[in-house]
């Protein structure tokens, strides 16, 4: 049937919005199919538990570091965010791939071939300086909340901020969860742009990346202590080697046999490209945290940072409000992401190293001890924030405390991963042993300093 005049005018406007609808179709797959997007999108399909340890590194405690060095050093100290990259990232790929080759977390690898009073003795340690960082962290994200929100309580944000992590971790499966820590990893984009907020001077920030510069008073040694306590940090050793091994028994490798037979070079050629993502995120958040505060603090005469928080107050007069804004959302979102790495991290060190059921991806029911781990570390994190422990006190226990167990647990770590019966063809080369041994002589300087600087 022929349409009328009458009915043809009344129909080209829904024509046209047809073609219009179908030709955006075409469009938006066009633009899907370009070589550019395509890759970006492969490339953020590949990235996760590498991108998430990472950005846990940046967690509230360590921003207030980073904060108290730019402040108190200006751009002295910022040629440590160029030299903790490539040692954070070797260390946190071999972590990885025992995860994957192996098919069991670090604590458990640690138990089958190394002492257990050792791996006890750690674990204890790991335990300590986790409590004292989720004290910390939760105390800056309700302060940070409060800079924005003055008429929230304190004490209701604590427990706001403690049950809603808690929550996420035990009620929501892995599979989503996983995927939320992979997007509130982006939060941290906010100190870059925090950066170009601030008036900096970008040829003394090159010059002092090129000539680094060392005194070795108290006060730096410390600083420099907690500087690689909160980028080298054992409990990201843990988290990493786990999720791996939590990553495989999503795409269905159930058993400890299956995951060690069906890792692939593809397979690590992906995780070796998310590890060092992940690693190099984390070093560029550290570097523009600490120009952040050089420019706008140290060169204003603020000197001294106990928290995140502080660090967010004490840029609004100098930054101004959109710096301040973004400093203190900052610590909020990551310390969503860190939490509940720092107390899952504990919980898979403790239930592996006493041979307790693991997982995150297991329900509450299946794994009572496991999940009961972590519900103890969030309440002793809480009750440190009504104690009266002061939270700089707090950074420099768990700095510390991290300085004296890192160079252990990098020594297994370099062990694990370079034994050839346990590896294969996936062991270390060469160039990982020396940046590994390394590592472990290096730490144990530092904190052997600091220990002899804290109790002179």
């Amino acid at each position: 049937m022929r349409k009328t005049i009458l009915e043809k005018l009344f129909s080209a406007p829904a024509e046209v919005l047809e073609r219009g609808v179908e030709v955006g179709k075409e469009i938006e797959h066009d633009i899907a199919n370009e070589k550019p997007i395509k890759e970006a999108k492969e490339y953020w399909k590949i990235l996760g538990p590498g991108l998430t340890t990472g950005a846990a590194d940046d967690d509230p405690s360590g921003i207030a570091t980073y904060s108290q060095m730019g402040a108190s050093r200006g751009f002295g100290l910022l040629w440590l965010s160029l030299f903790t990259f490539p040692l954070m990232g070797a260390i946190q790929e071999m972590c990885a791939r025992i995860g994957m080759v192996s098919g069991v977390g670090l604590a458990t690898n640690i138990k089958r071939h190394f002492s257990k009073k050792a791996l006890y003795f750690c674990v204890f340690l790991l335990l300590l300086a986790n409590v004292f960082n989720i004290g910390a962290d939760l105390g800056a994200m309700a302060k940070s909340l409060q800079l924005i929100y003055p008429k929230i309580g304190f004490t209701f944000l604590i427990f706001f901020f403690a049950l809603g992590t808690l929550a996420l971790q035990i009620f929501v499966p892995y599979k989503k969860y996983s995927k939320y820590l992979k997007y509130l990893s982006l939060v941290l984009l906010a100190y870059v742009f925090s950066a170009f907020a601030v008036h900096v001077n970008w040829g003394d920030v090159f010059r002092h990346i090129v000539v680094p510069t060392i005194n070795f008073s108290k006060d730096e040694i410390i600083l420099i202590c907690a500087a690689f306590g909160t980028t080298i940090s054992p409990y990201l050793f843990f988290w990493q080697t786990s999720q791996e091994v939590e990553e495989d028994i999503l795409k269905g490798k159930k058993t400890e046999e299956m995951r060690r037979e069906q890792t692939t070079r593809g397979d690590i050629k992906k995780m070796r490209i998310d590890n060092w993502s992940g690693m190099l995120f984390s070093n560029l958040i550290m570097f523009f945290i600490i120009v952040t505060c050089a420019a706008a603090l140290f060169q204003n005469g603020i000197t001294n940072i106990g928290t995140a928080a502080d660090a967010a107050l004490a840029l609004r007069p100098f930054a101004g409000d959109f710096a301040f804004f973004i400093f203190a959302l900052g610590v909020i979102g990551i310390g969503l992401l860190a939490i509940p790495v720092l107390a899952g991290s504990a919980s898979y060190a403790m239930s592996e190293t006493f041979g307790w059921k693991t997982g995150l991806y297991r329900k509450l029911k299946n794994a009572t001890s496991f999940y009961g781990i972590i519900i103890v570390a969030m309440v002793l994190g809480i009750i440190l924030n009504f104690i009266g422990l002061d939270p700089i006190k707090a950074l420099i226990y768990a700095a510390v405390l991290n300085g004296i167990t890192s160079p252990v647990m990098i020594y297994f770590i370099v062990k694990l991963s370079a034994k050839k019966e346990l590896m294969g063809e996936y062991k270390n080369k060469r160039a990982g042993n020396i940046i590994g041994w390394f590592s472990v002589g290096l730490l144990f300087v530092v904190s052997l300093v600091t220990l002899i600087f804290i109790f002179k």
